[in-house]
């Protein structure tokens, strides 16, 4: 493998570019017009335009990548995250153009592209799974039925579901109808498929992950777990590992039930299998992701490995070249997803210009990002800016490091999340790992973090009289001499 091609923009196409050089693989960068000037493409050894601004006449134009991929004399398509990475169509054609897809073959994504499919294939190893059916539902009444059988709340969700969207909480019977209605239509209308299933909603969840790896020589393991319970409309925006509720033996227990996952679908690199835990402490399967995930540096910081680097070995048909116990969890790591939104407007996308946009930088500082100083914050895709990673011998090391990581972050020209991030970290619930998915409605508001603001914006006043004060009597002192 002497040249990969990444198809996709941004950090994560940087990210993988990073890697490939390390290793001596020549990269090729994929751009659309609205990203002619940006880092990724200069990054690259070569770069080609795919076409206009809008990503379904650009990055999501798979057979046309796949062309200029060959044209170029490329050996991989490594596809990063969103756009076409768990599209089993474009995997399959990857290879049926004598390409390698660095990711999993494409029979494993279409089964766990779908939370039916995975569900069924997954039945008969004995994962815990939410209580519901594990079958498409379109009738109001039958869903009526199903949810007295298995109790308020309920969740209604879409099948080929994904980022929050075609997924109703539903309490009351006489509510089944109408959200019924909202979740179809919205399925829909995101991923062209209206199937929705209906399972017992968790009260009081903890969203936990955990990252395998498997190669094409029937290894797999488990890369311990990631804690994804800070969200915001059922996205995360807080990642860290390890969680703090997990026991050595609830650890193993679920990183066993994460590689029974990817032995249903035969899965091959890189993947993430995503569990719900409850107040009890039972966790239940949710889906697998069949890609790399945006969270996946705490993991790499935790474990010592470059997971890309695996992606791309394993994908050269090379055998994963340690054992589950070489493994050891070592520190804490934590990452915040720096998105150009407002937290004082309900997190709605902040367009503009990076008028200013200085990184944080010093020892247990990571930060992944695809933008610079002058740029323009493109409305056509995802506005995550950058993620920010600390790491730390224990996890307060790393959440201190992630404040005064956060204060040293000078962005100016759109809002960010910036501040939700520190507000997260300053938290009592969150500092004493006290918290579930619910974390944003139960303790934050645009009104708290105004007052927070208000209050620093004060003690820094505060500060600078004293400063001015004291350099005035420096003044006066010398005068009088």
């Amino acid at each position: 493998m002497k040249k990969i091609l990444i198809a996709n923009r941004g950090e994560i196409a940087i990210r993988v570019m990073k890697t490939a050089h390390k290793m001596g693989i020549n990269t090729v960068a994929i751009f659309s017009e609205a990203d002619r000037n940006a880092p990724h493409v200069r990054y690259a050894d070569e770069s080609i335009c795919i076409g206009e601004a809008p990503s379904n006449k650009s990055y999501l134009l798979g057979d046309k990548i796949i062309r200029e991929a060959k044209k170029l004399n490329v050996d991989a398509i490594h596809p990063g995250y969103g756009f076409l990475s768990e599209n089993a169509d474009f995997a399959e054609n990857v290879e049926k153009n004598g390409l390698i897809f660095i990711g999993p073959k494409s029979s494993a994504i279409k089964t766990m592209g779908s939370k039916l499919a995975a569900k069924e294939a997954v039945k008969s190893y004995n994962i815990p799974m939410v209580p519901g059916v594990d079958r498409a539902v379109t009738d109001p009444k039958e869903a009526a039925e199903i949810a007295r059988n298995t109790g308020f709340p309920i969740l209604i969700k879409a099948s080929a579901g994904g980022g929050g969207k075609g997924m109703r909480i539903v309490e009351k019977e006489i509510d089944v109808e109408s959200q019924m209605a909202r979740a179809i239509s919205e399925a829909e209308s995101a991923f062209g498929d209206g199937s929705v299933f209906i399972e017992k909603y968790i009260t009081s969840p903890r969203h936990i992950e955990i990252q395998i790896l498997a190669d094409s020589h029937e290894n797999i393991i488990h890369l311990f777990e990631r804690e994804c319970s800070i969200q915001r409309r059922h996205q995360k925006v807080v990642e860290e590992a390890p969680s703090t509720i997990l026991t050595p033996e609830l650890r193993n227990e679920m990183g066993q039930a994460a590689i029974k996952v990817a032995k249903a679908c035969n899965y091959l690199g890189a993947g993430t299998v995503e569990f719900l835990i409850d107040s009890n402490l039972n966790f239940y399967f949710l889906e697998m992701n069949t890609r790399l995930q945006v969270e996946h540096p705490v993991t790499e910081l935790i474990s010592n490995i470059d997971l890309v680097e695996q992606q791309i070995k394993i994908a050269r048909g090379e055998k994963i070249n340690f054992k589950q116990e070489d493994l050891k969890i070592k520190g804490h790591a934590l990452e915040l997803r720096v998105y150009a939104e407002d937290p004082m407007n309900d997190f709605l996308p902040s367009v503009g210009n990076l008028s200013t946009y200085q990184i944080p930088n010093g020892d247990g500082i990571r930060v992944d990002d695809g933008f610079e100083e002058g740029m323009d914050i493109p409305i056509y895709y995802d506005p995550m800016l950058s993620k920010l990673i600390t790491y730390g011998n224990t996890r307060d090391e790393a959440i201190q490091l992630m404040i005064e990581a956060i204060d040293n972050y000078k962005i100016e020209g759109v809002k960010t999340t910036l501040p939700f991030g520190k507000f997260v970290c300053e938290h009592e619930a969150f500092k004493t790992g006290k918290f579930d998915t619910h974390f944003v409605k139960n303790y934050y508001s645009s009104d708290k973090l105004k007052i927070k603001h208000e209050e620093e914006a004060k003690i820094a006043a505060l500060i600078g009289l004293q400063v001015y004060l004291e350099d005035q009597k420096i003044l006066k002192t010398s005068n009088n001499n």
